[in-house]
């Protein structure tokens, strides 16, 4: 299939996109690297009438650290994510996750706030914000807000922005000393779209989790806090203690069905992520075979 047609302009700056949107409205889309617009748009299952172009707008782009927090432009290519040295150091989380999204081919065109725009409930990036706290910044007609992470998600693709909002960038807390970070997800072939996957961050201190975000993705129409993580909080974790924590997950959860998995298989597959989690951060092999559901 082919899109249908549209109209196509490219912005000239942050300002001109904001005002295009404002002058189109629900009919425009914005292309960022085009990775996810374009497949839905060729589906059919978006047809906007206009086509704001906004991949030339080299002040959306760069990561820099400053202070603590660590400021990612919206159109910050996943390849560049992958390969920065400032995210090596203060974001390990999404420089992990990042390797696992699609393909290099798609990895050097797509952005990050392409992917956090398009808020696909099966992709990675959603799920790490939340696991890292992050805050995402919008830029419209009446100024700059900043959205939690937690409140930018409202559905499948759909988020927080209005039609005549631009995302244009991510700000996240640097890495605290002694954090540790998880991710792992199920999916058919490296590079297709998870069936179930998770993103953690937790700061560890003799051998006790202090603090945990434990996230995951594809098991909702949005990413997914595990209310069950926080019961290995501040607690001598044990095989039977994660079997309790496994045991509210799976009530916790209610996973769709889908050509990929039904409900039941992805709630195991949850479990096992959390168990593979829970061993990695604390680095006990032993959980992982003690605390298998």
């Amino acid at each position: 299939m082919k899109a249908s047609a549209f109209s196509y302009v490219r912005a000239t700056s942050v300002g001109n996109a904001i005002e295009l949107l404002v002058a189109h409205g629900e009919r425009a889309r914005v292309l960022a690297g085009g990775q996810s617009l374009m497949p839905a748009m060729n589906l059919r299952l978006l047809a906007p009438e206009w086509i704001v172009d906004i991949g030339r707008l080299s002040e959306l782009r760069g990561i820099s650290v400053s202070g603590g927090l660590v400021t990612i432009g919206a159109l910050t290519r996943h390849a560049d994510v992958l390969n920065s040295p400032e995210l090596a150091a203060h974001a390990p989380l999404l420089r992990q996750a990042t390797a696992h999204i699609a393909h290099p081919a798609i990895r050097n065109r797509g952005t990050i706030g392409g992917s956090l725009a398009h808020a696909d409930p099966a992709s990675e990036m959603p799920a790490c914000m939340v696991a890292l706290d992050a805050t995402i910044v919008a830029r419209g007609p009446a100024g700059e807000r900043r959205i939690p992470a937690t409140e930018f998600f409202c559905g499948i693709c759909q988020t927080a922005l209005s039609a005549s909002e631009l995302l244009v960038a991510i700000e996240l807390p640097a890495a605290a000393r002694n954090s540790s970070h998880f991710f792992g997800e199920f999916a058919r072939r490296q590079g297709d779209y998870a069936i179930v996957g998770l993103a953690a961050l937790a700061v560890v201190e003799n051998d006790r989790l202090n603090d945990l975000r434990a996230v995951f993705f594809g098991v909702s129409d949005r990413p997914q806090p595990a209310k069950a993580a926080a019961s290995l909080v501040k607690k001598a974790v044990t095989p039977a203690s994660l079997s309790r924590a496994l045991e509210a997950l799976g009530e916790e959860l209610d996973p769709p069905e889908d050509q990929q998995a039904n409900g039941a298989m992805r709630r195991h597959l949850a479990k096992l992520l959390l168990v593979r989690c829970a061993s990695k951060l604390l680095d006990r092999p032993e959980l992982h075979a003690g605390g298998r559901p």
